[in-house]
């Protein structure tokens, strides 16, 4: 865990944690008699990441009463993440199932995760009041509201309370259309909480998804989208996006673009040839750009998120456990990988 914590505000994040079951070697389940288990989850991904670069760190969410909620305790206390936000409850803790890809075969995932412990999390059992105090940061995603309709009251009521109290919320509102299950629909849902937002961490298909419009993906569609996102969410001052190209499983190139409200930015490619894992790299990509914007200017939050995304491909498990000096080594072009002694 990284030393010497920055007392400058901390970082809520507010989501579902997750027990990840995945065969060894690349296995497919089918192969395999024994998995190994992670904890993670969209935004206790982001949470770890951002206490390895040394913020502090709060994740609200439940988990089971149990001894599976406990070792997920366990580890987020090992990541340097507050827990004192983190509820124990009589559900079990949600699962998934990953089967590793490699070159041409495609990663596969199974989630079991519609009645666990934090699809049971309700307004009450949450006290933002207290959570936001001391506040710079409240991070959410597009996966907890569509959970469950108390996971989305409960995100509803920290995001307009982080509103009257002036704290700058992030907003990755990634839509899963299988996910929406409780009756809400999906597209309003996450437009009224973006509305409630003022970073926003996504591109063309997640603004094309929210306001039902068809932009181009390249860049001009991609500023079009942005300028008209903030038309229609005048709270959001910024749109930061991760490009992909997946060439395989195995090979990954990732760039970096924003709008900043004025000017169009952009990033140099990294290419990542032998992934280690993906899950998680969009979630790298989110806490480089909550560190960023604490710490730097637009351009270099940009290049930061981006090198911190690069890297997580070659980390594994759910999280990115780099330092900021291993990402600024990125952003500096120090990618040939050399032994350090």
């Amino acid at each position: 865990m990284q030393q010497n914590i920055i007392n400058k505000g901390k970082v809520v994040t507010f989501g579902e944690v997750l027990m990840r079951l995945s065969p060894s070697e690349n296995r497919k389940l089918q192969q395999s008699n024994r998995m190994d288990f992670f904890f993670g989850g969209t935004e206790m991904n982001v949470a770890a990441s951002l206490a390895y670069f040394g913020l502090n760190v709060q994740q609200v969410t439940n988990v089971s009463n149990d001894l599976v909620g406990d070792a997920a305790i366990t580890s987020m206390r090992q990541f340097g993440i507050d827990v004192s936000a983190v509820n124990k409850v009589h559900h079990p803790l949600g699962l998934y199932f990953l089967e590793v890809g490699s070159a041409l075969r495609p990663s596969k995932i199974a989630y079991n995760r519609l009645h666990g412990s934090f699809a049971n999390i309700s307004p009450e059992q949450v006290d933002w009041e207290s959570v936001l105090e001391n506040c710079n940061y409240l991070h959410w995603t597009g996966i907890s509201p569509a959970i469950s309709e108390g996971a989305y009251q409960t995100l509803k009521e920290g995001l307009e309370l982080a509103q009257q109290k002036g704290i700058t919320v992030t907003a990755d509102p990634a839509y899963r259309s299988n996910l929406w299950k409780y009756g809400r629909n999906g597209q309003e849902v996450l437009k009224e909480l973006v509305s409630l937002s003022n970073i926003f961490i996504g591109g063309v298909n997640e603004i094309n998804e929210i306001l039902n419009t068809d932009f181009p993906f390249e860049e001009e569609g991609f500023i079009g989208a942005s300028k008209k996102l903030i038309e229609e969410c005048p709270k959001i001052e910024k749109v930061f996006d991760k490009v992909r190209t997946g060439l395989s499983a195995s090979w990954q190139k990732i760039y970096g673009q924003a709008w900043t409200g004025e000017k169009y930015i952009t990033t140099e490619e990294h290419e990542v040839t032998d992934v280690v894992d993906r899950i998680g790299t969009g979630d790298a990509y989110a806490a480089g750009i909550l560190y960023g914007l604490q710490h730097f200017d637009d351009q270099k939050t940009l290049e930061f998120a981006n090198a911190a995304c690069a890297l997580k491909h070659t980390i594994l498990g759910d999280a990115n456990l780099v330092s900021v000096e291993e990402v600024l080594e990125v952003v500096h072009g120090n990618t040939g990988g050399r032994i350090k002694r």
